[in-house]
This record gives structure tokens, sequence and C-alpha cells, in this order.
């Protein structure tokens, strides 16, 4: 077992190397698109070094993590900033939301050029047979169609609810299907909802010959795309920030970043292959580059899991240990592990933020919180179930507690206390997928990509090799268990 955890724990996944700018980006493909944009505009000028952080997860995550200075910079749309980040309804202009920003000590660029606003889109069909051209005409068939909607416009202010009163269509919790993004599109071609919420930029829009319900009472505010940055950042990076600005602002129209966006969700290119073909740069894409990110997201969750366990079996141990004197705090320290057990864990990662930011540290503390129970709990019950006759005729031969303890009851219970690290091990293989929504990397990177995109591929670049690595673990396991368990204890 310690070469397993040493294999873990070696140096695989260091640190990135210093970067000048560290680019976030929400988990849909538009993001994507023009976090690449931007990183490759950085790395072409020569001025700086561009590391990407990139699906970081919803608006709430990105924005902590820039005001966190764990990103210097993302896009995002006038439309949110006013209504879920500054929570100021209304159209404000440049300058206002630029002095609104400022007081939060951050910069807001110009509009990228194209206003990718919130839409409700049918198929041409199902408006054809029920005369529908707008919102508003939804109101006359309410309950009837089936909504898909997801789950961050479904609960903020300016999305499901607002909406939602402001036409007066009393759609009902049951008619509404919550889902990721990129699901909407196959859920409503496959008839299993009637209408869904969009971008106005969407690549499969014209894909899937969808109608875009006019928004006849204008509910939805402009969402002008523009980065927002750090001012620390800015004052640092003055020739970055003037580059940006002269190079993208107002560069880009809806006609444009619908056909990069239909590129990746329609034609299941990568987004830095769309932007380098964009700028005219060359992007190589070949199966080695495959592996290369395989390898690259190996050696990261490998190092989350190695040290997760570590840090779980050097703390569990001895606690279940000190359980067993001390009864009381048993039942405390239990009752508390039974209790983070049942906080879902991107919740925690959500909840951790604040204090420590993105990156490894968080995905750590929650790993390690969800990785000690089992070890901890196995310990206990392993040494505890013991018959004190073992106990007691040791003590009679002369042995001291801590030699009963290693001599005895320790292996006579390491049937228990493997398992318990095997089970620790297997959930944080599985779990460690969801660190990447927090920036920590590891296998959930391409998976939480693929979902955005719809790319099956890209998601099996990361699903596969979790599943490897969660076999190779029980493998490594069962081998322990020959080496480890006395052989009268082993089960057969």
């Amino acid at each position: 077992m310690i070469l397993f955890l040493l294999f873990m724990l070696m140096p695989l996944a260091p640190s990135p190397g210093a970067a000048d700018v560290r680019i976030g980006t929400k988990n849909f493909t538009e993001g994507y698109l023009l976090g690449e944009l931007i990183a490759q505009k950085i790395e072409a000028s020569g001025l700086a070094k561009a590391e990407r952080r990139f699906g970081l997860g919803g608006t709430g995550i990105v924005f902590e993590a820039l005001l966190n200075g764990q990103i210097d910079l993302y896009v995002e749309y006038t439309g949110t900033i006013q209504e879920a980040i500054l929570k100021r309804p209304g159209r404000l202009d440049h300058a206002r939301l630029s002095e609104a920003l400022a007081s939060r000590g951050l910069v807001v660029s110009r509009s990228l050029g194209f206003n990718n606003t919130y839409a409700l889109a049918v198929r041409r069909h199902f408006a054809a047979e029920h005369g529908l051209t707008s919102i508003s005409g939804l109101a006359s068939l309410v309950p009837k169609p089936r909504f898909g909607f997801t789950h961050e416009f479904y609960s903020r202010a300016d999305g499901f609810q607002a909406f939602n009163s402001f036409y007066g269509l009393e759609i009902p919790r049951g008619a509404i299907n919550l889902m990721e993004h990129s699901l909407l599109y196959p859920a409503l071609a496959a008839d299993k909802v009637d209408v869904i919420e969009t971008y106005s930029t969407d690549g499969k829009i014209k894909d899937l010959d969808l109608m875009v319900l006019r928004d006849d009472r204008r509910f939805f505010p402009d969402y002008e795309a523009v980065i927002l940055a750090s001012q620390s950042f800015v004052r640092a990076n003055p020739a970055v920030w003037r580059l940006l600005a002269g190079q993208l602002e107002g560069r880009l129209d809806e006609s444009v970043m619908r056909a990069l966006n239909s590129q990746v969700d329609v034609g299941g290119k990568r987004p830095a292959a769309v932007i380098a073909q964009f700028l005219n740069r060359s992007e190589v894409d070949s199966g080695a580059d495959v592996w290369a990110r395989v390898w690259l997201r190996t050696k990261e969750h490998a190092f989350l899991v190695g040290l997760t366990t570590v840090l779980c079996v050097l703390l569990g141990i001895p606690l279940a240990l000190l359980c067993l004197r001390a009864p009381l705090l048993a039942q405390s320290i239990l009752v508390i592990s039974t209790v983070v057990q049942t906080i879902p864990s991107l919740a925690l990662l959500v909840f951790l933020i604040p204090v420590f930011g993105i990156g490894r540290t968080p995905a750590l503390i929650a790993l390690f919180l969800y990785g000690l129970f089992p070890i901890l709990v196995n310990t206990y019950v392993g040494i505890s179930s013991l018959s004190p006759v073992y106990a007691e005729t040791a003590r009679a031969l002369g042995l001291s507690r801590r030699q009963i303890l290693m001599w005895i009851q320790l292996p006579l219970a390491s049937p228990h206390i493997l398992n318990g690290i095997r089970t620790s091990v297997v959930w944080t293989i599985g779990t460690a997928t969801l660190a990447a929504l927090i920036g920590a990397g590891g296998y959930g990177a391409p998976i939480i990509t693929g979902l955005a995109m719809n790319s099956t591929p890209t998601i099996l670049i990361g699903a596969i090799p979790a599943a490897v690595m969660a076999l190779m673990a029980h493998g490594a396991f069962n081998l322990f268990n020959s080496i480890l368990i006395p052989r009268g204890l082993r089960r057969h």
C-alpha cells in the first residue's frame, strides 16, 4: 500500500508555471471559445503567458474566483453583471457600469460587439401548429408545453421567476425540466421538451431549424459580451489590457459568434482549433495531443487522490484510536462525519470558495472531509468489535498497551481498516472529478468540457481513465490484502 500511495503522490502534477494572465470561463461553449480567443491573442502578442482556467462553473463560482484573485479576467455579459452581480435591474450604460464595478476593484471593457441575450426557442413545426411567434403566445398553451431550463436560469433574479411573473405565464413546476445547457437541445430534438431556454448566439439554433420566440414585451435586458478584470491585473499589465481592448472590443457580431459556436456544438471541433482557424494560426489537434491531455489529467487526478488518501490515513486511524478511549468524543466525531457526508459534494466545494478560493486547496479539503469517514468508521468498528479476551490474554502475558495495539488489535482489525481505505480511495477517485468545477483539474476537466459542448469523445477522455484508475485501485487493494492481512484473517 505504501508503494501505491507513493505512486499517487509522486510529483506528477506540479503546479502550473507562473502565468501573467489567468483566464477563467464559465462552463458553456461560448465561454470556452471567448476564453480561448483571449488566450491566443495574448500568446500571439508575446506580451505575457496565459493560463487557461476554463469551465469553472456558473456565474457565482467564476465571479467569486475573480474577486478572490484566483483568476485575472473572464468574459461576462452586461445583463448578468447588472442583474446577478450588482443586483441593479435595468439598463446601465458603460460609464455607470464601470463606476459600479470600480467600487469592487474591477474593470470592465466595452462590448466585444455582440448581444447574447436569453431567448426561448421551439421546434418550427410546434410553432406552426400552435401559431406561436412570441413569448406572450405561450400564455394560451400553459400548462400544456414542457419547458427545459438550466438550473442557473431557473434560480437567478433575472431568470425564470421574474420572467414567469412578468409575462403572466404561471408555468407550474411540474412542467419544468432542469438540466445542463448543452442537454437542452438534445432534449428538444428528442421531443422530451417543447420549449427551451437558449442564448441568441447558440450555434444549434440554425442547425436544428428552431424558431426563437420574439421577446415582444422586452423582458430580457441586453447581454453584451464584455471582459471583466481585476483592477490589480490591469494596473500590472496595462499593455495586455490595451491589446485586448484594441483587438476585441467591437470586433465580433452575432453572426460570427453563432458560426464559431456552431463549429463546436455541431461540427464537433475543439474550441482551441476553432479559434486558431479564426485567427489564421496553426493548432495541432492530433491523437498525440489527446494522449498528452489524458496524461496531464492523470497526473492531476493522481495527485488529488494520493494526497487526500495519505492525509485521511494519517488522521483517520489515530482519530479512531482516540475515539476508542473517549466514547463521548467518539459519538461527537461520528455525528459530525455523518453530517458532512450528507452535504452534496458540489455544494461543499461552493461553500469553501469564499474562504479558500478556487483550485486545489478547497478541492483537497472537500475530498479529505469525504474520504476520512470510511477510514475512521471502519478502523473504529474493526477494533471495537474485537473480543476483549484478546486484550486480557495479552496483558496476562505482560504485553504493554502499545504492544497489544500494534501486535494484536491492528492486525486483527486489518481487514476492516483496509476495506475502509479502499472505500475512501474509490470514493475520492469519483468525487475528485467535480474538483474541475473549481479549477483543480483532474479527469473532471474533460468531462465537464464534454458536457458543456455535448461532446461524447471529450467526456470519454476523462470518464474512461477515471474508471481505469478505480479498477487499478481495486486491484491494488486485493494485492495489499494478500500482503498485509494475516493469512488466517483473509477472506477466500
